[in-house]
């Protein structure tokens, strides 16, 4: 198996920066609004984990379909020809 590449070692650590930079912002907002340090703390401390858990669930979605696999047009696995799930033949498709 090859070595990971940079990127692939360094996403976690993006994906760490940026949900604590959006829980930055949020802390920074709700201590301004309030002036209480500890809930700012708490607002920061619920925004960085829920930025966490949506960043890498948006990360797993969008992960790339493995190129070795045909799929068929609805994204399931492409049916064989002559199969009994084919009724038509082979006949190609187009104007």
């Amino acid at each position: 198996m090859s070595e990971p590449t940079r990127r692939d070692r360094l996403r976690p650590l993006e994906l760490v920066g940026l949900s604590a930079g959006g829980a930055l912002f949020v802390g920074l907002i709700v201590l301004l609004g309030t002036r209480r340090i500890e809930v700012a703390a708490i607002f920061f401390g619920v925004a960085f984990i829920v930025a966490l858990v949506v960043l890498a669930m948006l990360l797993i979605a969008a992960a790339p379909v493995h190129q070795d696999q045909e799929s068929g047009p609805d994204g399931g696995p492409a049916p064989e020809s002559g199969s009994a799930g084919s009724v038509a033949p082979d006949l190609p498709r187009g104007h």
